[in-house]
């Protein structure tokens, strides 16, 4: 059984639904320890982040960036096997994580421990950050983490994110930036009364129809460089006391905003305000901002991933900002350029998750050969480095 197999095995049978980390971060602290990696655990209320670094203080400093968390797996009885025991069944590893992200991690680890043994003097820092809250509430992870860094001063100049980002074959498709999310809870009030007597009430619902309509046929903008247009989703519409013939006292809609650099939170937030006032709603709405979008321009890092991507996957990768979104929204803003690489991710978040071990098994060279572009020798233009 191949290193990155066994490791991704053992990960697996460590039920770290998020945000409990089950341990899974101090099995990587102790290899890397191992390997001659100063580590570092970061513990904000439950949630486990591991900072592991070898190199010195001079030169870039790049970071492979995961999370050990999943989502829960739903009812066992629904997968063909335990989704916390791994299994392997004709060439596939099954398993909650296997592919989002215990799979990328587990590479990570083998990556890391192959380069410093191969390059103990290397250039500049390379780096392990792992959180357990990045499929939950993602407030006390790598969110956390980044203020902590900004109150060091800890630069980073290139991450690399491990997300199953791959379509149908391994290397297929580079993620070189990510949208923005915003996401509101919308109250809108009315007064409660018989539907037979309107005049007495004020409906919600009624009220709301022609903003709602506004908010989600409107166009937001035509896209930005790679980045699809923004786009406005209404997840729920709620109202009513589960009576016909009762007028609600009011009404809640949630829904998320993805958008590009066009726009900033603050920026959405006043224009979809300006509309439900436009329409004379009495309302109150919640905020949360799940993170500002990002893009990496061309440079070492975009250049380094597009060769290592085509020699893999036999041809250039699809470069890409779609998707949802992920830690590295909080990397950004350091002034760090990210891209996401990783397994495919038909599977993920689905019974049955599973990684091909072909896929598993050619993750840790891939890593390795763009952590080796990057700190083993001098860097290359953009032209060249393509």
């Amino acid at each position: 059984m191949s290193d990155v197999l066994a490791l991704t095995q053992e990960l697996i049978a460590r039920p770290s639904i998020t945000p409990d980390d089950a341990g899974c971060q101090q099995l990587i602290a102790q290899r890397l320890q191992c390997a001659g990696f100063a580590c570092e655990h970061l513990r904000f209320g439950e949630v486990d982040n591991l900072w592991a670094t070898h190199g010195s203080g001079d030169g870039p400093v790049l970071v492979l960036l995961g999370h050990t968390d999943v989502v829960p797996p739903g009812p066992h009885g629904d997968w063909a096997s335990d989704p916390f025991v791994p299994e392997v069944r004709n060439g596939v590893l099954y398993g909650r994580g296997a592919a989002d992200m215990k799979g990328s991690v587990a590479a990570f680890v083998v990556a890391l421990e192959a380069f410093v043994a191969a390059h103990p003097d290397h250039a500049g820092t390379v780096a392990l950050l792992l959180t357990s809250d990045e499929e939950g509430d993602a407030i006390d992870g790598v969110r956390k983490v980044a203020d902590t860094f900004r109150e060091r001063g800890q630069r980073i100049d290139w991450c690399i994110t491990g997300e199953p980002s791959s379509k149908s074959t391994l290397g297929d498709l580079l993620r070189v930036g990510r949208r923005g999310t915003l996401s509101a809870t919308l109250t809108v009030k009315g007064i409660q009364g018989h539907v037979a007597y309107p005049e007495k009430a004020r409906n919600p619902i009624h009220q709301s129809l022609a903003a709602l309509a506004e908010l989600a046929w409107k166009q937001w903008d035509a896209g930005y460089e790679s980045f699809p247009p923004t786009s406005l989703q209404m997840s729920n519409i709620h109202a009513g006391t589960g009576a016909n013939n009762v007028i609600p006292g009011e009404l809640q809609v949630l829904f998320n905003l993805r958008y590009n650099p066009n726009w900033t939170a603050v920026q959405l937030e006043a224009e979809c305000e300006t509309i439900l006032r436009e329409y004379g709603l009495d309302f109150v709405i919640r905020w949360h901002r799940g993170g500002e979008p990002f893009h990496t321009p061309e440079g070492p890092l975009r250049a380094a991933a597009r060769a290592v991507l085509g020699e893999f996957a036999g041809a250039p990768p699809e470069e890409s900002t779609g998707g949802g979104t992920s830690d590295a929204r909080f990397i950004a803003p350091l002034g760090a350029q990210c891209i996401e690489i990783g397994p495919v991710n038909a599977s993920i978040h689905k019974v049955d998750e599973h990684v091909a071990v072909a896929d598993l098994e050619r993750l840790p060279a891939l890593y390795l050969a763009l952590v080796e572009r990057l700190l083993a020798q001098p860097l290359r233009s953009g032209a060249e480095a393509g």
